[in-house]
Formats: C-alpha cells, structure tokens, sequence
C-alpha cells in the first residue's frame, strides 16, 4: 500500500440496510426483529401510543411512563435496581410526543431473567406514592435549575409563540403541576393505553429462537391490560401570537439564548428530504454557513445551529444558540444575512458536494450497528412512514440541485414569519 496516494473515493449509490423480520403474535402485538451483530446481546423496546398527545393532565404520561419502574406486586423499586445491575442489564423509560418507550439491554444469558423483571413491570406496576413523591421532588429542583438556564426559557417561549396555549407544544409546564400529579392520576393513564391492543415490540442484537419464544409466552400468547380499540388522533389547532420578537429578561444572565423558529412541513411532505439538504448547508453541520461566519468569522458564539424539530401534524424550523449579551443584534442580522443569501445565490458545486458527503456519511454511521438499526425501523413505525424512505433520502441528497435549495430557502425560510425568541440580560 502506497500511503503516499490518496485511496480512490467511492460514491454511496445505495444504502444496504437490513430489514427487520415483521411478524405479529397471537394476541395481535406486532414484532420487528433485526437479528445482527456478533456480541450475545440483546435489546427489547417495547412501544405504546401514549405521549403527552392524548394526556389529560400535564406531565401524566411522563410520570406514568417513569414510575413503571418504583414498584409492582412482585417487585419493590430497591428489587428492581438490585436484579437489573445483578444481572449486568439497563432498563430506560422514555416518553415522546405519542408514544412511551421501554427498552431493556439484557445479555442473551440472562435475557430470561430480566425478562421476568420487565414483564412485572409493564403488566403490573403499582405506583407507590412514596416513592412518586422522592421521583416528583427530584424533578422539581430540576425543573428550577432549567428555570435558571436562558436556552431552557428561551425555547419554552418559543414554543408558546408558534403553537398557542391550547396546544401540547404549548402548554408550558409550571411548579404547581408537579404537585398535581398522584397515583390516581398516573394510573387512569396507564389503564388507557398500556395494553396489548396499544404496542409493539421491537428485538434487536444476537436474536436467538429461545428469546422470541420467551417474549411471546410473556407478552404474545394472551391479551394483556384493559384492551380497547385505538383511540383517534387528537387534532389541536396551531395559533401563534402576533408579535415576532419575544423577549425572557433576566438581569444575571452573562449570555443570552437566541432561538429563532417558524412552523413548517412534516416529513411526509414531498418537499422535506431535500429541505434537509438546505437545513444542513444553513446551520447542520460543522462546516454550514451559520457556523462559518457566525463562529469562525464573528466569533459572536461557540456554536450555532439550524435544523427542523417535529410534532404530530406540524414541523418547526430551529435556529438555536447562545451568545454575550452585547452581540445579540448583530448576530441576528448575520443570521438574515445567510438567508438572503441562500434565497438568492446559487450554492457552489464544491460547498454542495460537500454536504452531500456528510450527509451520506451520516447515513451510513446512523444504520451500521443492530441497535442504531433498531432505532431507525422504529422511527418508521411511530412516524407512519414507509420502508422506502431511506431509500428516498439517499436519492434525495444526490439528486438536489443548487436551484432547488435556492427555491427551498425562498419558500421555507420566511424572515418575515421567522420569530425572534431572546432570553437573558436586556441591554439599555
């Protein structure tokens, strides 16, 4: 080998990702299994449609989804923490926009046994009021160190200005909604929507017969729970206020947090994969045009940030950073000036090939592992896409133009609907 040559580099024509085994139990659970990897390791993620989006109350489905783990009619929560690290294995709970997550690394060995855990959990669990008081206190102090933070008040405020109060976007979460959490309420959500008419399973790792087996007797073979039929999508109107710039004072701020956003499209509009291109080229990576003058030519921040967050029924594009209070204005003029750039010169051949290199990387770094791979075929679960989509954004990255991300930028990144949100120190 001739290190003195540079290796030939090859273009990505295609990504070779492996498609889970989908299949469904008897008692209707469907199951997804992507049997890779060489380590004798499991993942379990069990999924249920239920998020803040068909909560009731502020922070139930969190909390709901968070006690699973303090205490069912087998096992106390010190039992629960005991086994799990006895048996070398990780449980965490999660909870999204409409759906709940659990997810157990287990080795194969001991699958059966943490298996035992996890089933007690899901299909029993008692949320002991002690234990939810010592979980609601921790979270409390933090949500009053967040409270400290200029880029947590600043994105709260966002929010609040795109989606309006009605909305779960919208509904900002105080102290005293904390205190309004018990076990009643906790358990109402749980009946609803913890059952086996309402998830799905996903295994990934070194997926041996014996473990499917073991997953059916314990979830497959027999409904589960209070089974109802799916509940309809809950619609909730977006309404944003009036004014463009929202400003969070706070007197002993040293910084502030500039978050700059607007509503746009969901990912199964036809414009959102080439859209990504532009939002990559515009703040999505190390080399994007916010970075390149903000930061290194500036120096107005560490870093700054462009790119699209989503919710059921909408998108939002973010720019996100922080920066002294004295280069607040400036800063967000240079953040119009990129934009009028984009709308109206035509991005380089270089600067584009540039990105669609990252991009593919990032492709190929995002599916590589069983676990990564799990994440990405259960994204396409709760996002009701397709199995084509990957597919899709592969050739969406090769095949965008410069004219096309000129008139990207001219339809989605609207200066004149583009809210400026600024929390920290107000300069006189």
């Amino acid at each position: 080998m001739n290190r003195s040559v540079q290796p030939i580099i090859n273009e990505l024509k295609n990504i070779d990702i492996q498609f889970p085994v989908r299949t469904k139990f008897s008692n209707g659970i469907p199951l997804s299994i992507i049997n890779a990897g060489e380590q004798e390791v499991i993942r379990m993620d069990i999924l249920f449609a239920g998020g803040r989006w068909q909560q009731t109350q502020k922070l139930q489905a969190l909390f709901t989804n968070r006690m699973l783990r303090e205490g069912t009619q087998k096992y106390t929560a010190a039992d629960i923490a005991e086994k799990l690290d006895y048996y070398g294995a990780w449980l965490e709970l999660s909870s999204s926009a409409e759906y709940a997550y659990i997810t157990l690394y287990s080795l194969n060995k001991y699958f059966a046994e943490t298996l035992e855990i996890v089933e007690s959990i899901i299909k029993e669990p008692i949320f002991p009021e002690k234990e939810l008081n010592t979980v609601l206190d921790a979270n409390i102090q933090q949500y009053l160190v967040n409270l400290s933070k200029v880029d947590f008040l600043a994105q709260r405020s966002l929010l609040a200005s795109l989606y309006g109060g009605e909305h779960p976007c919208g509904r900002l979460v105080e102290e005293k909604d904390y205190h309004m959490i018990t076990p009643e309420i906790l358990r109402a959500f749980y009946e609803e929507y913890y059952h086996s008419g309402n998830s799905a399973i996903f295994l990934s790792g070194k997926v041996t017969d014996e473990i499917v087996q073991r997953v059916e007797s314990a979830f497959g073979n027999a409904a589960f729970g209070n089974y109802q039929r799916p509940f309809p999508k809950k619609e909730f109107p977006l309404v944003a206020i009036p004014e463009k710039r929202i400003f969070n004072e706070r007197d002993d701020a040293m910084q502030s947090a500039i978050k700059l956003g607007i509503t746009s499209i969901e990912r199964h509009h036809p414009d959102y994969l080439k859209l990504r291109v532009l939002m990559t080229v515009f703040g999505g990576y190390f080399g994007s045009r916010l970075m390149s003058n903000i930061r290194e030519d500036k120096g107005y921040t560490y870093g700054i940030s462009a790119g699209m967050m989503f919710y059921p029924g909408s998108g939002m594009i973010l720019v996100s950073t922080e920066t002294d209070n004295e280069y607040v204005e400036p800063l967000i003029r240079e953040v119009y000036r990129e934009i009028n750039k984009l709308q109206n010169e035509l991005v380089s051949a270089d600067e584009l090939a540039m990105v669609r290199n990252y991009m593919l990387g990032e492709m190929c770094r995002n599916y590589e592992s069983p676990f990564s791979l799990s994440d990405a075929w259960s994204f396409i679960y709760t996002s009701g896409l397709d199995d084509a989509f990957f597919a899709r954004s592969l050739q969406a990255v090769k095949e965008v133009t410069s004219e096309e991300i000129r008139d990207l930028a001219n339809r989605y990144l609207c200066k004149e609907t583009l809210k400026e949100v600024i929390a920290g120190k107000k300069l006189s």
